[in-house]
């Protein structure tokens, strides 16, 4: 018997079964098809290849790597290039703890500073420092080159429109569960 995202034996899908909750993560799963299971596998063949082609190309013509140049792009398109610690792990998908210890190695090389957050007293204010946006505003073009070599220009306008339209789609669904998971830590 294979076990596999298409099911025991790869058989035929098997119908929806709501969960308890009606998550669709009931006990029986709807198996996915071969055409569900073919884009499935191709999705999650991008991840970590792409990450470290871009990484790769980062690291060796800016010295960041692809989370210091994601959080250095969510603050220079900030408001004042500052944000709410909280705000900056909402934006980049980061749990507290990845964060504050990321934070932290960026401050050390002078990318970020981090202030009390004047309008509680509570929370901390991440905050792009000039040598941070020196720094991005080198590194972008590169990237950039990159982006376009790997991904862009090897689609069609439909593809890359198709492409943004399911990354929208996903991402909401995954911003409503990021959200439950935070709600369900702050409640305990």
């Amino acid at each position: 018997m294979t076990l596999s995202t298409a099911g025991p034996d790869a058989g035929p899908a098997a119908g929806p079964d709501p969960g308890p909750s009606g998550d669709g993560l009931g006990s029986s799963p709807r198996w996915l098809t071969e055409d569900e299971a073919k884009a499935w596998r191709a999705l999650r063949g991008l991840g970590a290849p792409l990450n470290s082609v871009l990484n790769r190309q980062l690291t060796r013509e800016s010295g960041l790597s692809m989370a210091d140049y994601e959080v250095l792009v969510v603050l220079s398109e900030a408001s004042g290039s500052r944000l709410r610690a909280r705000e900056l792990g909402r934006l980049t998908g980061w749990e507290k703890s990845r964060l504050s210890h990321h934070i932290t190695r960026m401050e050390a090389r002078g990318l970020v500073t981090r202030e009390g957050d004047s309008s509680d007293g509570r929370g901390a204010v991440v905050v792009l420092t000039p040598f941070g946006r020196e720094t991005i505003v080198g590194a972008a073009p590169g990237h950039v080159v990159a982006v376009r070599h790997y991904v862009i220009d090897q689609l069609t306008q439909d593809q890359l429109r198709t492409l943004g339209e399911i990354g929208e789609i996903v991402q909401a669904r995954l911003v409503e569960a990021c959200v439950e998971i935070e709600e369900e830590n702050c409640a305990s």
